[in-house]
């Protein structure tokens, strides 16, 4: 592992709670991010960085280093979540119903923190940096597939990102080998019956008691239909139905997501899905309109590229501050990228010791900001270890 400048980070920890505190009072939605593009540009462009944008609001930073070596790429997504912000502190949002509620601002200011780290490091650093400032995680399809086809992967040899995780406690760094997090695919259902009088349930088709119906069946698809052993998740996040408490519901509308780590239990729940759809519409006598909108693919961690963030987290902190932990339902498009290059995608705890944090995309959401340092900290360690490899890759 290449030498850390241990005390040029910890000289940038008050700049990237400032740069954090700036982007959580001034959020911006996915695809909307023109602000905080425009102020991680202009830092960037006077460190003197080589700055384009690509996916309408995102960043791409060059930086060659003094030595030779590797290209290595490093990425923090920078939207926000349409919550109302309810946590009572001077760096609250001050954009009404927008609020960065999963940490992307923190993602962001860490990596303008490795950004200026490598600045006044540049004669040290091993090959060439690129430093990717992505728009929209959150929203479908993201902003990652944008970014690779303009540019973001062009000569890197390995790509790593970090997300600040509140339900691990700060200090802890996690991830794993091979299927690390879920693919988020979501559905839309809609049941069209036939309304009518309450007392008189006999001449209509009950869309509302269909709609019922389905949810519960719904539930049998990863209990009866998946293997034991393996992971899914199908959760119905939304019902709609019914006018009046004496009207027979005619229409009925259900919305959830679907949670997989293997292609194969993916395209099982969705046909399943599809199959339980119909079937209980037809039961009810019912019409059924069904759209499947599919996320992002799963996150799989690079086998080496895992086990190199462990290994240099290990060395970094300890390795009782080290988790090789279970796979998350949660999902993120970084896995576009660990689709194009090996890479590793791994988490840094920023919640409390006692594990009472509000949860991510909770209106209280919020972190414990020294996790930025140990965040930053670990991605120069990684990068630079990567980039001093010789004979593999770009």
């Amino acid at each position: 592992m290449m030498n850390l400048r241990e005390e040029t980070l910890l000289s940038l920890q008050e700049d990237m709670v400032r740069w954090r505190r700036h982007l959580h009072r001034n959020p911006e939605l996915s695809f909307q991010e023109r602000e905080t593009s425009r102020f991680i540009a202009n830092h960037l462009e006077a460190w003197g960085y080589e700055v384009t944008r690509a996916a309408g609001t995102g960043v791409i930073a060059r930086l060659k280093g003094g030595r030779p070596g590797r290209t290595i790429a490093l990425r923090a997504d920078i939207d926000a979540l349409p919550i109302q912000d309810e946590k009572t502190c001077e760096y609250a949002s001050a954009v009404p119903g927008v609020m960065h509620a999963c940490g992307h601002d923190a993602h962001t200011a860490e990596l303008l923190g490795v950004a200026r780290y490598y600045s006044l490091h540049r004669e040290e650093m091993p090959g060439e940096r690129v430093l990717l400032f992505q728009p929209a995680e959150e929203t479908l399809p993201g902003g990652a597939l944008r970014m690779i086809a303009e540019g973001a992967l062009d000569g890197v040899a390995a790509v790593y990102g970090v997300h600040l995780w509140s339900p691990f406690p700060y200090g802890i760094v996690a991830t794993r080998p091979g299927p690390f997090m879920a693919s988020p695919d979501e559905f839309e259902i809609e049941l069209i019956g036939r309304g009518g009088h309450g007392g008189l349930p006999h001449q209509s088709a009950d869309a509302l008691v269909a709609g019922a119906h389905l949810v519960t069946a719904l539930q049998t698809i990863v209990a009866r239909n998946v293997n034991p052993l393996e992971s899914a998740v199908l959760s119905v996040g939304r019902f709609q139905s019914g006018t009046a408490n004496n009207v027979i519901a005619e229409r009925s509308k259900l919305a959830g997501t679907v949670r997989s780590l293997k292609p194969e239990v993916r395209s099982l729940m969705r046909s399943r899905l599809e199959e339980v759809v119909r079937h209980t519409a037809a039961l009810h006598g019912v019409e059924a309109n069904f759209q499947f909108v599919e996320g992002y693919p799963p996150v799989v961690n690079d086998e080496r590229e895992a086990r190199r963030i462990l290994r240099v987290a290990s060395a970094l902190l300890g390795e009782d501050r080290v988790l090789e932990c279970e796979p998350i339902m949660a999902g993120e498009d970084f896995s576009y990228y660990l689709n194009e290059r090996p890479g590793c995608f791994f988490f840094v705890g920023a919640g409390r010791e006692d594990g009472s944090s509000p949860p991510h995309h909770h209106p209280r959401f919020d972190i414990d900001e020294r996790a930025m340092l140990v965040a930053a900290r670990l991605l120069v360690a990684a990068a630079d270890d990567s980039a001093s490899e010789t004979g593999s890759g770009a």
